[in-house]
């Protein structure tokens, strides 16, 4: 399994070396309404709990994954206690702006415009990309091949958020829109069966799932829809927390732990 996870075309971000934008600041004038929150002693992280590898439930029925580990350590590093959430991904941004029974989203969230506007944001941690995968048997080698085809992909996801980008590509599937589910497993699992031809997808995922179930059952196209960043979101209303975290990743950056968390999920 980790032999395929080397081939992914992901890479960390040299977190404070870049020059990255950080979206955890606020004006000033505002910040003194969140003054109770530094005090807040657990913090609740909302995540989709099928994202392997990032954040998923093991055989066990333990929470566990690579987001997982960087929380741990992160929240160990402020003196806060971490409960992880699982929530309807669709909703994330109403789980933690609105009903704010998360203050956390942390699972693979990549950043967009319109995400910046509602959420503070760290600095890129990890890259990503939305691939598009088909079984290896499978006479479809690109984008244009998917015409008239079902293909599939997770509710809210970005990887919608980018099939509905490429105009061209989504208008030529069957019905003009991807086939939606409120989890990659239960579209990865579709295809398997033949009901849909391919799924987009976040890399990291699908690498991981084709190393559990078997490498050569798939087939990634070389078309995809580019690169993405990952970061961890809070609330607005809570950027001192957002900075927190974007500091102490910093530091595990810059002591080593960051890439032993790596390497144990992607080397």
């Amino acid at each position: 399994m980790k032999n395929i996870l080397k081939k992914v075309g992901i890479f960390t971000i040299m977190l404070g070396l870049l020059g990255g934008v950080v979206g955890c600041s606020k004006p000033d004038n505002e910040k003194d309404k969140d003054a109770s929150k530094e005090s807040k002693k657990e913090v609740v992280v909302g995540f989709d709990n099928t994202f392997v590898p990032m954040g998923f439930l093991d055989e066990k029925g333990d929470t566990v994954g690579f987001d997982v580990d960087l929380a741990k350590e992160t929240f160990k590093r402020l003196g806060m206690e971490v409960k992880f959430q699982p929530i309807d991904w669709s909703m994330k941004e109403t789980e933690l702006n609105d009903s704010k029974t998360v203050d956390v989203l942390w699972n693979g969230y990549s950043i967009t415009d319109e995400r910046k506007k509602i959420v503070s944001y760290t600095e890129p941690y990890l890259q990503n990309k939305q691939i598009i995968v088909t079984l290896s048997d499978s006479k479809i080698n690109s984008k244009a091949d998917l015409k008239d085809k079902e293909v599939g992909t997770q509710q809210g996801s970005t990887a919608l958020d980018a099939v509905e980008k490429d105009k061209d590509f989504m208008n030529s599937l069957k019905g003009g829109a991807p086939v939606l589910y409120d989890t990659y497993d239960k579209a990865l699992r579709d295809l398997e069966i033949g009901r849909t031809s391919a799924v987009v997808g976040d890399e990291v995922l699908i690498r991981y799932y084709m190393g559990q179930k078997g490498e050569d059952k798939y087939k990634v196209l070389k078309d995809d829809f580019g690169l993405e960043d990952y970061v961890v979101a809070t609330s607005k209303e809570n950027p001192e927390l957002c900075e927190k975290i974007n500091e102490t990743l910093k530091e595990m950056k810059k002591d080593g732990t960051f890439d032993k968390i790596y390497d144990k999920w992607f080397k």
